[in-house]
């Protein structure tokens, strides 16, 4: 009967290699663990640009219904950094004020202004008119939330008055 013995060489992991298998683990995990946080973030900003889109859509849209329907001439007043729009209609007068980074709406119905758009960067209206038709033009920059910006929200809303509002 012959006994083999092992060689000392071979019989295990030693101590330096596991070092550098739990080391090569946790960078491995540390990247990915920065990349899923990554992606979480641009993600997130990513549903606050589409929040914001579809709030100055919705709001946009509205305002140009607003000119749409109106029974009168619009009326255009701008002081420092305020800028207000009257719309004439059928039941009173509908208000558009700009102030302070906020776009206000105000109807015959309302007492107060109420909020349409926050987080404005800059609002302008402006009456765009042609020969027979009397158009107006609203150009929307809404602030960002990101701290670098490579795209900066934009919006132009187009709208025509009715015949006679010009």
């Amino acid at each position: 009967m012959t006994i083999q013995r092992r060689s000392h060489h071979a019989s295990g992991i030693m101590l330096i290699e596991c070092l550098v298998y739990i080391a090569g683990f946790f960078l491995i995990t540390g990247l990915a663990f920065a990349a899923y946080y990554r992606s979480l973030e641009n993600s997130r900003g990513l549903r606050h640009n589409a929040d914001d889109i579809t709030r100055a859509l919705k709001a946009g849209e509205r305002w140009r219904a607003d000119v749409r329907s109106a029974r009168g001439p619009l009326a255009l007043e701008q002081a420092n950094d305020e800028q207000v729009l009257h719309i004439p209609q059928a039941s009173g007068e509908i208000i558009y004020l700009f102030s302070q980074g906020i776009v206000w709406r105000k109807t015959p119905a309302e007492s107060v202004p109420v909020t349409l758009l926050d987080a404005v960067k800059g609002s302008r209206i402006l009456n765009d008119g042609r020969d027979d038709v009397a158009a107006w033009r609203w150009e929307l920059e809404l602030a960002s939330r990101q701290k670098v910006v490579r795209l900066r929200p934009l919006f132009t809303f187009m709208a025509a008055a009715p015949q006679g509002s010009k």
